[in-house]
């Protein structure tokens, strides 16, 4: 599956890409690690990304989860992923979303992009109610990209996550879909 955007597109990963993958998270380690968890050393392997791609993609034949890599459209290079997880269907018909890019290609729109292409997918093919997204208060560029698609501030999550070794409260913000009614 091929979602295309202006610039990016996004694809639902293969383990062909466990290579680029684990490339990306090397180059973005110091990056990445100011909002992320703690990840051992086994993370950034090739051999770990095809791990952890099999098993998510076996949860995306499940309808659970869907791992997205983040593509430029002039070269395919791989740039970042996002996902929809925690799939609840029944009365809640809800997920969560996440996303990362490498540093180099933030501050273009690449990532408000993709979170586009993946609210449309989320909302048009797998007809979910409400999509909902977390960040550090003081990680404000994810939380404009969240608003500049739809989202809405809900509140804060207190000690949500441990990154670094601290519990980090989160801004919470979730968007409903409008042809849901």
């Amino acid at each position: 599956m091929k979602l295309v955007g202006k610039h990016i597109y996004i694809r639902l990963y293969k383990t062909a890409d466990a290579n680029e993958l684990a490339n990306l998270h090397i180059r973005n380690r110091e990056f990445f690690q100011r909002v992320c968890p703690l990840l051992p050393e086994v993370f950034y392997t090739e051999e770990h990304q095809k791990i952890r791609l099999e098993q998510a993609l076996k949860k995306t034949a499940e309808g659970q989860v869907y791992p997205f890599g983040i593509f430029l459209r002039e070269n395919d290079k791989l740039i970042g992923d996002i996902s929809l997880t925690q799939i609840v269907r029944g009365d809640l018909q809800s997920c969560y979303t996440g996303f990362t890019l490498d540093k180099e290609h933030n501050a273009k729109g690449y990532t408000t992009e993709a979170l586009q292409l993946v609210v449309d997918f989320a909302f048009r093919e797998l007809k979910l109610h409400r999509i909902e997204a977390g960040a550090m208060l003081d990680n404000i560029a994810p939380i404009r990209v969240l608003e500049k698609v739809g989202f809405k501030k809900e509140g804060i999550a207190k000690e949500n996550i441990r990154i670094n070794g601290k519990w980090t409260d989160h801004q919470i913000l979730a968007i409903i879909n409008s042809l849901d009614v």
